[in-house]
């Protein structure tokens, strides 16, 4: 997961954010000009300190930002099943695992390359998901085929535009056969996605196995960006 932020004290929120409307903000935090930072950390850092799911996920004691995403994408399709086990593939630095374990969830179990601080109810392996022994090592910790499977799994990009966009979805592709190889019928999968080429190939296949497929792009997803989310439910079998 990407906008990693410091563990905060834990307190609750008063207001939920607005989603990033203006009228949601309050007054704009300005950021101190330092000698040693880049206008590029310049401009990172104002757009944390006015970003309104940054300023919520440290209220209430989220890692990250995209722990609103999941919480939209659950709210509105209730992905996430008391009782039932989840998988999250690429979980740093561990936004989804909380929203997972608070949602009341059963077994959770996570993997991701960097290291994850402990999440009370997970359980989390640090290692490549594509080593072919990582998959069966998830299922070992669920006891049992998911209901779930996440995925927030993203490449570090090299800046050229076609080779990023492969990466990404050889990704997708792989976070896809872990799924249909090992859900529950009925389950769900939710993976990040990116416009572009192959949007189409990748459709057609989760449109084979699940009963719905859908791009939904959450209120804490940047704007500016072109993350979008794949929200597959009904899971058919194999």
């Amino acid at each position: 997961m990407t906008d990693e932020i410091p563990p905060p004290p834990r307190k609750r929120m008063v207001r939920a954010p607005t989603g990033g409307e203006d009228s949601g903000r309050g007054e704009s935090v300005r950021v101190k000009t330092a000698k040693r930072r880049t206008s590029s950390s310049q401009a990172w850092l104002a757009r944390q300190l006015n970003d309104p799911f940054v300023v919520a996920a440290k209220a209430q004691g989220y890692r990250a930002r995209a722990a609103f995403k999941l919480t939209e994408i659950d709210d509105r399709f209730h992905v996430i099943r008391p009782g039932g086990r989840i998988v999250d593939l690429g979980c740093a630095p561990g936004g989804w695992l909380q929203v997972a374990v608070e949602r009341k969830t059963g077994a959770v179990a996570g993997v991701d390359l960097l290291p994850v601080d402990p999440v009370a109810g997970a359980h989390i392996l640090q290692m490549d998901f594509t080593d072919p022994t990582c998959g069966p090592q998830l299922l070992a910790l669920l006891d049992g085929p998911p209901d779930l499977v996440l995925s927030d799994m993203a490449p570090n990009t090299v800046g050229h535009r076609i080779t990023d966009h492969l990466r990404i979805a050889g990704l997708v592709e792989a976070a896809i056969d872990f799924a249909i190889n090992s859900l529950k019928p009925g389950g769900s999968f939710v993976a990040k996605a990116f416009q572009g080429g192959q949007t189409d190939e990748i459709l057609g296949r989760l449109r084979r196995h699940f009963v719905k497929v859908r791009f939904v792009k959450p209120k804490a997803s940047r704007q500016d960006s072109s993350e979008l989310f794949l929200v597959a439910t009904g899971f058919k079998g194999r």
